[in-house]
């Protein structure tokens, strides 16, 4: 009698990416979304201070601080507790950004050059109400951009694709110089997220 074999359902979006990421000491795919948008868009520099916005499991904050170098600083806030370790440049928050520690916003007070928001809401499957959750997220992340950046500064942000995306792409254009669309060739081909680049953020007029 022939057993039966059975099938590793722990994680049924594992993928090649997945191992690949978990090969390289990352803690999650996402990481190469963010890669092929620095290879493309060149938004990391050495030395820069980053913010990095919905930053669990830890996969952005791993790799900004690589890009950034030793003179760079990194630092991440999310509503789950970061539980890698990471290296000397960065720190991470638990919190919310709605309500976000002091010791966070000392570090933003004195102005970054980059704001990161991978967040995503809790899906529900339905595509409207997903994409309105999206909204409100992105919201937040480019009110703190705005407040936050210095001058020349750039934005990276995760949106699901809705009837409010043209209003956010707006609002992004009228902040920075350049804003571009990108769906990194990493993100699953069933997903409707997409990310909105900003740079050169515009000089706030006394």
């Amino acid at each position: 009698m022939k057993k039966k074999i059975k099938k590793n359902i722990k994680n049924k979006w594992a993928d090649s990416l997945t191992l690949q990421a978990k090969k390289e000491n990352y803690p999650a795919r996402s990481v190469y979304k963010l890669k092929e948008i620095q290879a493309k868009f060149k938004i990391l520099k050495k030395g820069n201070s980053v913010m990095d916005l919905g930053c669990s499991p830890g996969s952005w904050l791993l790799y900004a601080a690589f890009c950034v170098g030793s003179r760079g600083e990194v630092l991440g806030i999310d509503l789950k507790e970061i539980d890698i370790k990471l290296p000397e440049n960065v720190s991470s928050f638990t919190g919310d950004i709605l309500d976000i520690p002091r010791e966070f916003s000392d570090f933003a007070a004195k102005g970054c050059n980059v704001v990161l928001s991978d967040m995503a809401p809790s899906t529900t499957g339905r595509k409207d109400v997903d994409a309105a959750r999206s909204f409100e997220l992105c919201e937040t992340a480019l009110n703190c951009a705005l407040k936050f950046l210095k001058p020349g500064g750039s934005f990276v942000c995760k949106i699901f694709q809705g009837s409010e995306f043209k209003k956010f792409e707006k609002r992004v254009k009228s902040a920075f110089q350049v804003s571009k669309i990108f769906k990194p060739d990493s993100c699953r081909k069933a997903s409707k997220e997409i990310y909105i680049i900003g740079k050169n953020r515009i000089k706030k007029k006394d």
